[in-house]
């Protein structure tokens, strides 16, 4: 009789969203198939209140939700870790049982993604769905090279070869670290569409520091994983894009300035991903200068 998966639960949460990470929770909680530990980690907030069985990491400050995951996933148990916005839902009682799995049903799969739709609209936005070309409504499920940071579940032996999430970053772009630092290692990225999660969709921009950990983070990404040819090519393009997609001028003085910070500073450590891992990126669809 095979054995149930375990997963370890990450739930990160600032505190200011008290009846969504209720909920949030609620809806894990149901989950059937899985033997599960919850993990709160409160971002410079103290969790109080939390259902019986949900386990807390206090931090009192904010350290960013790359770094806030990866304290998680070092205090939850299981063999997959599942990292759960604090606004999202589950719908369904087997989704975790489904995405452990799709994760299982190869030893090379380090993570699923499920589909992600807004629960008010049914919709998913552009940014949900892991492919460059789709058509709407044709979210077509199986290998991709990135995927949402959001809601995902991950191989634990995976994540912990090549490091987790990178810390530093703060905000943003952590996932296309990630994604290439799993394909240089020989691990493939699956998207299953068709096992459902709901997350209200909210602009990325609302947050302060939008623009310039966007900027910051796309040159500490290029920094740490590109081969040398193709880090002008990489930042070059998301230059380009993003002149023609932003046209507030402070937003853009901001951007610029995260772009310089960036350049100045420590990325961390510099491991170019191969060249083979390049034509997989970019059979995937996803070449790494965009």
């Amino acid at each position: 009789m095979q054995e149930r998966p375990s997963v370890g639960v990450v739930v990160l949460s600032m505190g200011n969203r008290p009846v969504e990470l209720t909920e949030a929770i609620r809806t894990v909680q149901m989950q059937e198939g899985v033997d599960l530990d919850i993990v709160v980690v409160g971002n410079g907030w103290r969790p109080e209140g939390l259902p019986a069985g949900v386990r807390s990491v206090y931090e009192a400050q904010n350290t960013g939700i790359p770094e806030g995951r990866n304290i998680g996933a070092s205090e939850a148990i299981g063999e997959f870790l599942f990292f759960f916005d604090d606004d999202a839902t589950i719908p369904e009682p087997d989704v975790l049982a489904r995405l452990a799995a799709k994760i299982q049903e190869a030893d090379d799969i380090a993570l699923c993604q499920p589909g992600l739709t807004d629960p008010e609209t049914g919709e998913a936005p552009r940014r949900w769905v892991p492919r460059l070309r789709v058509k709407p409504g044709e979210f077509q499920g199986g290998q991709v090279a990135t995927f949402s940071e959001g809601v995902v579940m991950v191989r634990r032996s995976a994540f912990v070869q090549v490091g987790g999430w990178p810390g530093r970053f703060f905000f943003g772009h952590e996932g296309i670290d990630l994604a290439w630092r799993l394909m240089d290692a020989g691990w493939r990225l699956w998207y299953a569409p068709e096992i459902p999660v709901n997350h209200p969709y909210t602009e990325a921009a609302r947050h302060a520091v939008y623009y310039r950990t966007n900027a910051r983070n796309r040159v500490w990404v290029a920094k740490r994983n590109l081969p040398a040819p193709l880090v002008p090519v990489y930042l070059g393009t998301w230059t380009a894009l993003t002149l023609a997609r932003v046209h507030d001028r402070e937003a853009l003085k901001v951007w610029f300035r995260g772009f310089g910070e960036g350049v100045r500073t420590d990325a961390g450590e510099r491991l170019p991903i191969s060249w083979r891992t390049v034509r997989a990126l970019t059979k995937a669809g996803r070449p790494p200068i965009i």
